[in-house]
């Protein structure tokens, strides 16, 4: 049985450290003496609100539902014994090891839970092509969806395997060397996403020599932030949608642009919005992100090892404890359950990075009103929610709204 009293002393002092760390990183003010007011009817038409509205009502319905069904999935898996059958039964044929049970159990319960919520994802997908934002086809559609399951299913076993291992050889002090370990891999998989994980969903190519590429990597020079290369992602292959981001650390950092905001935006607004992904890199938001997602997941590793102290959960799915794989259904809940009622926390400090990076990209090019013509062109190709519910807003919005940054475009010219 673990010692709850350091479990409780090292959560506190992660959670500590956690706070510390926001509050000196995380930019609550992006814009000094503004006041930043939104108006959608002032900065769209009600027609292109009206199709925007019409999107969402289509499109909310099966996604919201395909959430419900997700997390009740994962309740009958993990909060009866079905979940630590499943674990079981999968690995037997290889012998019933308790490494194979983690490895096979964790991908069988997350192939479970994505097939029940299948043809919800099929509908919104449906809806997506309706209005012209995807471009896939089923078959591609499927891939992706095979790639994304064996991605998340690859992940998490590493990680299970990490803890269920150290358990078994350190049961009482299992949650110290845990935590630390997955702090460590969310660090490693930070780096290694771009040059692993994305080449899996596009093809890039360098972007061809010219104007618009002397224009970036000109930009990023004047912006004192180094850049190896300029590459072209196919996205177009699977959506409309328009973006380019900053991808990778030191030798391996790039620009990436989506082959369609090349074919449909001008070189203007092209270079605004990588200026705005410059100002990420520039304030190294990644690896200020990757700390505070490793500090994040050791202190879930400490809260993790609180509620399975607590008899009852263990004994309702039939688990001895963390080195028991029939507890991997139960942890899959509580990490699920747990990102959810999070996510207003990181989505607001998400929004706020974003917010700066958007004056970023305005002090860096003195251009409001291509910043403000980039921002509708993308929000009305993307069929952004142009006047979010709070909840919608909290629980799933990352970046802020577009009004809200078109009001921080109107405070900023007015400011500067």
């Amino acid at each position: 049985m673990t010692d709850r009293r350091p479990v409780v002393a090292s959560l506190a002092l992660l959670l500590l450290l956690l706070a510390i760390s926001l509050a000196l990183s995380v930019p609550w003010t992006v814009l000094p003496g503004a006041e930043v007011r939104p108006d959608v009817l002032r900065d769209f038409t009600p027609a292109e609100l009206a199709r925007e509205v019409a999107f969402h009502d289509e499109l909310r319905p099966p996604a919201y539902a395909g959430l419900a069904l997700g997390l009740t999935v994962a309740a009958l898996l993990g909060l009866t014994r079905a979940g630590g059958r499943v674990v079981a039964a999968v690995a037997r044929p290889l012998g019933g090891g308790w490494a194979w049970q983690v490895v096979l159990g964790t991908l069988a319960l997350l192939v479970l839970g994505r097939l029940a919520t299948l043809p919800l994802s099929a509908r919104s997908e449906t809806v997506l092509r309706e209005y012209g934002l995807s471009t896939q086809t089923w078959g591609s559609w499927l891939v992706d969806v095979l790639k994304g399951v064996l991605v998340d299913a690859g992940l998490s076993a590493l990680v299970l395997l990490a803890l269920v291992g150290l358990a078994r050889r350190a049961p009482r002090t299992w949650w110290a060397w845990g935590a630390a370990a997955t702090a460590a891999l969310v660090v490693a998989g930070s780096f290694a996403y771009p040059l692993v994980v994305e080449p899996l969903f596009h093809d890039f190519r360098p972007l061809q020599q010219g104007q618009l590429r002397d224009d970036l990597l000109a930009l990023a020079a004047r912006d004192e932030v180094p850049v190896e290369e300029v590459l072209v992602a196919d996205a177009s292959r699977r959506t409309t949608a328009l973006n380019a981001y900053v991808s990778g650390f030191g030798s391996s950092r790039r620009i990436v642009v989506y082959d369609t905001l090349l074919e449909r935006a001008p070189a203007a607004e092209v270079s605004l919005v990588v200026a705005h992904e410059l100002g990420h890199a520039k304030e190294r938001d990644v690896l200020k992100g990757t700390l505070l997602a490793a500090l994040g997941t050791a202190a879930a590793v400490c809260g993790l090892a609180l509620l399975l102290s607590g008899l009852p959960l263990l004994r309702r799915v039939g688990a001895d404890g963390m080195g028991d794989p029939r507890v991997i259904p139960l942890v899959l809940l509580l990490l699920t359950v747990g990102t959810l009622l999070l996510a207003p926390a990181g989505n607001l400090v998400s929004r706020r990075v974003e917010a700066r990076a958007d004056v970023h990209s305005l002090d860096l090019t003195r251009d409001p009103a291509t910043f403000s013509s980039s921002q509708r062109r993308l929000a009305l190709a993307n069929l952004s929610d142009l006047d979010p519910h709070p909840l919608a807003y909290a629980f799933f919005a990352t970046h802020p709204g577009v009004t809200e940054r078109l009001a921080l475009a109107r405070e900023w010219e007015r400011l500067r």
